[in-house]
């Protein structure tokens, strides 16, 4: 009689998933071992992972940078096939070398007299966040050990604390001069929440008050200069998919439904008479109605879509998920961030093709969204965007970063409303502007209330509103903790004895990996590549193929 092999059901082909895959396949006698498939809901492999192009320029809709090349796995992928150099120009090849240009609502250029200062406390407030060894100064030591002393702390309240303190130990400084509208504090403040939407875009948090400070510390990065992949970050994903057989990666295969065997006491016999190949405990269900049954199945889906699954009682877990494991998926934090990228509209009478015009790297200090000050016709989606720069040197592609309600906003506005909400807004932060000759993209008027930058085209990233994703990546919420993000990486049934033998409901049934699942370096590609190597470890142990 022919032993069945054990099937593991991997479901979605993202970085997790892939790198899963790539771990169990290639590992030594797994083959003979185990049978393997990757289902994937959508039609191309990568899933957060999304390579691009745009007007002639590589870029990327999800997933940028390397965080750190020192130690990353992604860097070391990338390295070894070659993905790092391309002959074609590539988003952020040359890491904004450019200073920055900040600019203040109005027109008006700020000096680093104004923007140093807040800008180093701002670095040595969230450096302290971080957990980083700071030198010692006034501000921190006043008031840092009473806010964590406050149970659930957020980052966004303990950086507003150490702006009021700045100003509370601020001498009166001399009022700005030739500034309409802008005092010196309004303008310390724009610089801060300039900061602060920055920071947004970094923790996907579309309020920092919603971001844990406690958590904070334990986020991990690798030391070493941030990169963008030359060839592009898809390259990374094909590269551990390549050694997969063909046929092994199923596309188009959503998922609907997990029915699994929870160890209490209970045997969902149904299983094994549908079954009629053994007594497999897991059985899915896909959209096109067809089932599959499994052993084990590593389940990689975003954070976003296990909220939507327990909170519409959708019925994608039959018996639903266990308290501990829906706790978790409440309390930890998942956000929407975007990308726009807009091609300038030059005017073509006085551009040659030889013309390497650079507009300059923007950095926006706008007046806050409830301030009688700011300019009606600027909207309001456009408000909490720190910044537009070119996405490299000479490009006439430029790039802004969206997050929370304003990348939701950002995904439901067509084409024309972008490009004329944009051209209004950088109008009015340019008008004043040397360090722009805007009549090579103002149609001509420049310095007048005519002017107007123009746009040709937009692309935009819409994560938030994507069914497969409902987001991009995941952050420690205030009233959740890293003991969260370990508690999503638990298998079920839980247990302390996952061997073959053991009695009860079969063991690592569901196995969970990605991004939403590491402790430390949660919300990265890095992390969900250590995620996908470490379930599939678990198996491996498991069957007794590695010593870990």
């Amino acid at each position: 009689m022919v032993t069945k092999k054990p099937k593991v059901v991997i479901i979605g082909a993202g970085m997790a998933g892939i790198t899963a895959a790539n771990k169990l396949y290639t590992s030594a006698g797994s083959k003979e071992l185990l049978e393997l498939c990757v289902v994937e809901g959508g039609n191309r492999i990568g899933g957060r992972i999304k390579t691009s192009e745009f007007v002639g320029s590589r870029i990327e809709m999800g997933a940028t940078w390397i965080h750190g090349i020192g130690g990353s796995p992604v860097y070391k992928i990338a390295q070894e096939i070659n993905s790092l150099e391309s002959d074609k120009p590539w988003e952020c090849m040359d890491e904004f070398l450019d200073e920055p240009l900040t600019i203040a609502e109005g027109g008006y250029e700020l000096n680093s007299s104004l923007v140093d200062p807040i800008s180093n406390l701002f670095k040595k407030l969230m450096d302290f966040a971080q957990g980083k060894a700071i030198e010692e100064n006034g501000v921190c030591s006043e008031f840092v050990n009473g806010c964590i002393k406050n149970g659930g702390l957020s980052v966004g309240s303990f950086l507003r604390k150490g702006l009021h303190a700045y100003w509370g130990s601020m001498k009166e400084q001399e009022e700005v001069q030739g500034f309409d509208k802008w005092t010196r504090k309004l303008l310390e403040e724009g610089i801060f929440a300039m900061l602060e939407n920055t920071q947004r875009t970094y923790t996907s948090a579309g309020d920092l008050e919603t971001l844990d400070f406690n958590a904070e510390s334990e986020y991990r990065m690798f030391p070493g200069k941030e990169i963008t992949i030359a060839k592009g970050y898809s390259t990374i994903v094909e590269s551990l998919a390549s050694l997969l057989p063909d046929g092994l990666v199923q596309l188009g295969r959503k998922v609907t439904k997990i029915e699994w065997q929870p160890d209490d006491g209970g045997h969902n016999q149904s299983l094994d008479i549908e079954n009629g190949e053994g007594t497999m405990p897991v059985k899915l269900h896909f959209s096109d109605g067809s089932i599959m049954y499994a052993d084990h199945v590593i389940v990689t889906v975003s954070l976003g879509v296990l909220k939507q699954g327990i909170r519409d009682n959708s019925g994608m877990f039959s018996p639903p998920l266990p308290r501990f494991k829906t706790q978790a998926i409440s309390r930890l934090g998942f956000g929407v961030v975007n990308k726009l990228f807009l091609q300038l509209s030059p005017n073509s009478d006085e551009l040659d093709g030889s013309d390497a015009m650079r507009f300059p790297y923007l950095q926006m200090v706008f007046h806050q969204s409830d301030s009688k000050l700011r300019h009606p016709k600027i909207p309001w989606w456009t408000r909490r965007t720190a910044s537009l720069c070119p996405i490299y040197g000479n490009s006439n592609v430029v790039l802004s970063w969206f997050a929370g309600k304003e990348a939701l906003e950002l995904e439901s506005l067509g084409d024309e409303e972008i490009i004329n909400g944009y051209s209004t807004m950088i109008s009015n932060l340019l008008e004043n502007s040397k360090h722009l000759n805007k009549s090579k993209w103002c149609n001509g008027h420049t310095n007048s209330a005519e002017s107007s930058i123009k746009f040709d085209k937009v692309l935009k990233s819409q994560w938030g509103g994507d069914p497969l994703f409902l987001g991009s990546y995941s952050y420690v919420a205030v009233g959740s903790s890293g003991d969260d993000l370990d508690t999503m990486a638990e298998p079920l049934p839980k247990r302390s004895n996952h061997s073959i033998n053991s009695k009860g409901s079969p063991p690592l049934q569901i196995l969970f990996a990605g991004e939403a699942t590491h402790r430390t370096h949660y919300s990265t590609t890095h992390g969900a590549y250590c995620s996908g190597l470490r379930e599939a470890n678990r198996l491996l142990q498991h069957y007794h193929c590695i010593d870990i």
